[in-house]
């Protein structure tokens, strides 16, 4: 009886048939990539759109607003879409970009602070949370409005936005994350972000 291996080898490789794999990226550029020998060929897919599976980026602009106190705004796009900013009612001022790799857009018309943060697990989150907190509490202090920011508004903004809730009001991490989803209903911070809100020591600010 042979081996799978040996199987494999004495199969005939006239009887083999070409397979090809069809790749969308993230732009929506779509792909074909085929193999001859150690070669590889990329050419434009030219099937329709409507007629392809795989990933499909949502390209839409969230400007949701969440207002979380009279002060302290969270969301996604706002921050980039000057209209919104001000034709909210309340006038932010501040603006905390959390994000990864986002550029900051109106440096002349708001004061900005940017906290570059990855939305891994296990990512050391605290650290972060103080220096956040710290330019909040500092823009309140200075009668502002600070819109905080991420790259998607889902998970590392509404972190940074509960562990100031639990370090400025004292709310316990449940209130907190109740508060933020009624304020914005997308938020959903990653597992490992979420257990180190849960275990988060307060520190006064």
């Amino acid at each position: 009886m042979q081996s799978l291996t040996e199987e494999i080898q004495s199969f005939p490789r006239k009887q083999l048939r070409k397979q090809c794999t069809r790749v969308t990226s993230l732009s929506g550029r779509r792909i074909i990539e085929s193999w001859k020998g150690s070669t590889v060929t990329v050419v434009e897919d030219p099937a329709p759109p409507e007629k392809t599976l795989g990933y499909v980026p949502d390209t839409t602009w969230d400007l949701q607003v969440g207002v979380i106190t009279p002060y302290l705004l969270l969301s996604q796009d706002a921050a980039h879409d000057f209209g919104t900013l001000r034709k909210h009612k309340s006038q932010i001022t501040h603006i905390l970009n959390v994000a990864f790799r986002v550029e900051n857009v109106f440096p002349d018309l708001f004061v900005y602070k940017t906290v570059s943060i990855l939305d891994q697990p296990d990512v050391d989150l605290p650290p972060h949370l103080q220096d956040c907190c710290d330019f909040i509490q500092k823009a309140h202090a200075e009668n502002g409005v600070v819109l905080v920011h991420c790259n998607t508004g889902v998970s590392r903004a509404p972190s940074v936005v509960i562990g100031y809730l639990m370090s400025c009001y004292g709310q316990p991490f449940e209130e907190a994350l109740s508060l933020v989803k009624s304020a914005r209903p997308a938020a959903s911070p990653n597992p490992g972000f979420l257990e180190q809100l849960k275990n988060y020591k307060v520190q006064a600010i």
